[in-house]
């Protein structure tokens, strides 16, 4: 379903409904709905145009490729998938806009001081924050959300989310975790950290207002991101990620009626699968790169998370009548203009696909630039690397703890207990957070963990779907026949601008990596988009 249906659909649906302007059209949504995921179940998919003309929409839902951006309200190169729909908004395609957000960001920074500050607000942050305000420290958390949950537990409204998250959500909102200054847990939501030291606190970018955060103990809780891998036709609007396309239906996308296919690797598939195909779309193919031995391996090996197990099952069975083909992965995508088709191969032969949408992510990686900027040790973790941490997730930064998914990809479970030692620990309660109970559950889940990265691990033909004409670096529309294996990223900033537009890297660099092996540059501040009068007001 295309146009403006889409739009009208969703709003049906919640208690209250809010209208946008986009481009001079109106459109009504339902509250809480994402611009992103707005224009989008309104059939609106070309978000802006790259540097040769090419049409563009979004890719990662997570603020991270940056391939959403729009001007709002009057600002331009907002992440649109990162913001929610309030009434009488202005949106514009056409990348114009006057940044009136940069003035306000050009006055002298303020200092908030705190005893544990958390950096990401998904599962392991906010277990760590739990924790360490229920031992009583003074508690500040920064997330680029606008609420609580990280990407995992993305909502617009407290009924969609697992009873998991709702208790830790409940013990959040015990702990008094708010904007104002009451209660123990300060909420900065909008926000990203982009520099800083522990020694002089870490500088947040608060929606244009430089503040300075000093700690006693930090502990990063920054996450993951998915791995995308360039193919021919991977840039067409309607192609995004596999755990973007989910974040934009909690985000509020309207799908229904619309072809799906689901491509990549991982037991994020058949949970995207499941939340489309609730949602309304058609889920017409799941195509899994890992072969069958590994997948059943793994599953097989599940015995000893029974959760997982029953969860992977009612997946499954709610997607009863969709071919879960493994061994199989996406080529190329074609269409006129979008997404319309796409070619799967299970490496003997080749067909082709109809369909409306293409949700394909090659796994996850996790977030370390932050980790990587303030010295911590890191260490290979499949195509990316991961935090080094000891018992008490502490790094080997004095004072920097890390939790969830940088220390190594093992789901919310994992991410959850880390939180909990860190917090812990981070609140000065070291023989809680060295409990027999924590310590064994963080272990089996890491142990899980390195499972799913053997059973998923991308296979070598994934890194040569790229011919020469497919662009690489969706940014600055850098070809693959631009460059060069044999260089280092550094060289391939210098020759061609890879790496060198708004996503820094986050998603042509990592590709890069995968493909070739090329070692990461060293973290630069900022280590997000930050605007230049947050940078010049902290220092000023």
């Amino acid at each position: 379903m295309h146009g403006g249906e889409g739009a009208r659909e969703g709003a049906r649906e919640g208690a209250r409904e809010v209208e946008i302007t986009v481009d001079g059209r109106r459109l009504v949504v339902r509250e809480g709905t994402t611009v992103a995921a707005a224009l989008l179940g309104a059939g609106i998919d070309r978000f802006r145009a790259s540097a040769r003309g090419g049409a563009r929409g979004p890719l990662c839902g997570m603020g991270v490729c940056h391939e959403c951006r729009l001007t709002i309200d009057g600002v331009a190169h907002v992440r649109s998938c990162m913001v929610e729909c309030t009434a009488g908004m202005l949106v514009g395609t056409r990348g114009t806009g006057v940044g009136s957000r940069e003035s306000a960001g050009a006055a002298s920074g303020s200092v908030d001081e705190c005893d544990v500050f958390v950096v990401g607000g998904g599962p392991a942050g906010i277990a760590a924050a739990v924790r360490a305000a229920e031992c009583g420290a003074r508690v500040a958390v920064v997330d680029q959300g606008v609420r609580a949950g990280g990407q995992i537990w993305r909502h617009a409204h407290p009924d969609q989310l697992p009873p998991l998250a709702r208790r830790w959500l409940g013990r959040l909102q015990r702990v008094g975790a708010g904007e104002g200054s009451g209660g123990r847990v300060r909420w900065i939501a909008g926000a990203a950290v982009v520099g800083g030291s522990p020694a002089e606190g870490l500088l947040v970018d608060d929606g244009g207002r430089p503040v300075r955060v000093s700690a006693r103990a930090i502990v990063l809780a920054t996450g993951a991101r998915e791995l995308f891998l360039p193919f021919p036709g991977w840039t067409l609007p309607g192609v995004m990620g596999a755990g973007g396309a989910e974040a934009l239906v909690k985000g509020g996308m309207a799908v229904r009626g619309q072809r799906v296919v689901v491509a990549g690797t991982g037991p994020l598939l058949l949970g995207v699968a499941h939340v489309l195909r609730a949602a309304g779309a058609r889920v017409v193919a799941i195509a899994e790169q890992a072969p069958a031995s590994r997948v059943a391996r793994f599953a097989g090996a599940l015995w000893s998370r029974p959760a997982k197990l029953a969860r992977a099952a009612l997946w499954r069975g709610a997607l009863a009548g969709t071919r879960y083909r493994q061994g199989t992965w996406v080529t190329r995508a074609d269409g006129a203009g979008r997404v319309e088709r796409v070619t799967l191969t299970d490496g003997r032969r080749q067909w082709e696909v109809r369909c409306d949408l293409l949700a394909c992510g090659w796994g996850l990686v996790p977030n370390v630039e932050l980790a990587r900027l303030l010295g911590c040790e890191t260490t290979a973790d499949g195509v990316g690397e991961r935090v080094v941490v000891d018992a008490l997730q502490r790094t080997s930064v004095t004072g920097v703890s890390c939790a969830g998914e940088p220390t190594g990809i093992a789901g919310e479970g994992a991410a959850i207990v880390e939180g909990e030692i860190a917090g812990l620990a981070a609140a000065g309660r070291e023989p809680l957070a060295l409990s027999r109970g924590l310590q064994r559950s963080r272990d089996a889940w890491r142990r899980f963990g390195d499972r799913l990265a053997t059973a998923f691990a991308p296979r070598g033909e994934l890194r040569a779907l790229a011919d020469e004409a497919t662009i690489v670096c969706r940014c600055e529309d850098v070809p693959l026949s631009a460059l060069d294996p044999a260089w280092s990223e550094r060289q391939a900033k210098l020759y061609t601008r890879l790496a060198m537009g708004p996503c820094q890297g986050a998603v042509c660099g990592m590709a890069c990596r995968a493909m070739w092996g090329w070692e990461p540059n060293e973290p630069r501040t900022p280590v997000e988009v930050a605007r230049v009068g947050v940078i010049a007001g902290a220092r000023g």
